[in-house]
């Protein structure tokens, strides 16, 4: 069991495989919802999960089975599941994918969750870009209540259970979770102060789990073969597989599933083929582009959790961006800033104001307008945005500048002295 390499991108990497119910039933769909349902109590899921260990793959990592409990069971209100679909950080293209190519995988794992916190109706908040993967799933649910196992005494068991797409309108934000459950309720999209948390008080002042696609599409494999065969998988504390998208300069871009712990050496030059046209490496961003830089030689890390957090970066969304010696730094930092100073939603000051300051700033290193004393100004305002803002918007955009500046300050001092960019000869 230990050598599994794949459990979410298991079907898809078969010859032929569609995605329709008649395919994702053929390689096995359902039977883990018909096991729920007949043979288990909503406890026993929640245990089987939290045995798993399985963390949230959508870039916070919070283990899955104890955000499951948090719901209180005495509550007599409704229970809401909501599966984030919303991707919307750059360099993440992995829950497109799962929706595209095996949305039943979703939906199984998001009835299972559902089951187990008591909810009878769920949603999927989709990026509202994605219109092609929110027909898909629209479909996907039509086949799933004809086929039984949607609606009402699904397989004679007396639970009910409907799910709805909901289309976002393209925040960033709204990927947080109660940034996402306030556009979800018909609202601005701005995040809510934390307590209460979500599993207390969240959609529509109900208790609410918000769980990532990829993230929810592990727990068919896990009520099937077991928590403990899942913990089996990977490393101590980042158990089971993960999958890796990988982009930018190297031969063979795409979709990696491999055991958590694979190192981002191995992933670059064992699978994606190296960096392109035998260039060298100059930095890699492990997971989405709010997680910090690395350099060429910090590569030789295990991708989970724990062991990127030891050499000052995170695994995020797992959104591996791999940049050549040709990359001017402060342009592509530039580019970062810009995205966080378009995407800030304004509730905060710090990251209102800050955010465009530091774009403004990055902006005139770039353009050889400006002096060594502002990059300690870049460094200084991007800490006294960090860790003060309701949501994680702050870190976002406070660590890839604070990172970009650490490990490649000689190339924004070189961009000051020259008044220039050297890389636009």
């Amino acid at each position: 069991m230990a050598d599994i390499q794949r459990i979410v991108m298991a079907n898809i990497v078969k010859d032929g495989y569609t995605g329709s119910i008649d395919d994702y039933r053929k390689e096995g769909g359902y039977t883990a919802i018909r096991k729920v349902l007949l043979e288990m109590k909503p406890d026993e899921v929640i245990e089987e999960v939290k045995t798993s260990g399985v963390r949230g793959r959508g870039g916070a990592g919070f283990p899955m089975g104890i955000k499951w409990g948090f719901v209180p069971k005495d509550s007599p209100k409704p229970r809401y599941f909501l599966n984030n679909a919303d991707e919307g950080e750059p360099g993440t293209f992995k829950d497109r994918a799962l929706m595209t190519h095996d949305p039943h995988m979703v939906l199984e794992g998001q009835i299972i969750g559902s089951f187990a916190i008591g909810c009878n109706v769920s949603y999927i908040y989709i990026r509202g870009e994605f219109y092609h993967e929110a027909k898909i799933l629209e479909r996907a649910i039509k086949e799933a209540e004809d086929a039984g196992f949607l609606g009402d005494n699904i397989l004679g068991s007396g639970f009910n259970h409907r799910i709805y797409v909901h289309r976002g309108a393209g925040s960033y934000v709204c990927g947080e979770e109660t940034g996402l459950i306030e556009s979800l309720e018909g609202k601005r999209g701005w995040p809510r102060n934390k307590p209460p948390f979500p599993a207390i008080e969240g959609a529509f002042g109900c208790p609410t789990i918000v769980n990532n696609v990829e993230t929810i599409a592990n727990v068919p494999f896990i009520i099937n073969n077991g928590g403990a065969a899942f913990a089996a998988i990977g490393v101590e504390k980042g158990t089971g597989t993960k999958i890796y998208g990988i982009s930018g300069h190297v031969n063979k871009p795409g979709l990696y599933e491999f055991q958590m712990g694979i190192t981002l050496k191995e992933l670059i030059y064992e699978h994606a083929g190296g960096v392109r046209d035998d260039k060298k490496l100059k930095a890699v961003i492990p997971g989405g582009v709010s997680m910090p830089v690395l350099r060429a030689d910090e590569i030789d890390v295990q991708m989970d959790f724990d062991s990127l957090v030891k050499v000052g970066s995170h695994l995020g969304s797992g959104g591996v961006i791999v940049m050549d010696e040709t990359v001017c730094m402060v342009d592509a930092l530039l580019n970062l800033s810009v995205f966080y100073a378009h995407e800030s939603c304004g509730q905060c000051t710090p990251c209102r104001e800050g955010m465009p300051w530091m774009k403004m700033i990055v902006d005139r290193i770039e353009h050889g307008n400006a002096s060594e004393e502002d990059i300690d100004l870049l460094y200084d305002v991007a800490c006294n945005i960090e860790g003060r803002t309701i949501c994680a918007m702050g870190e976002a955009g406070a660590w890839p500048v604070k990172a970009f500046v650490t490990k490649f300050r000689e190339e924004f001092v070189e961009h000051v002295k020259l008044g220039r960019c050297p890389y636009n000869k």
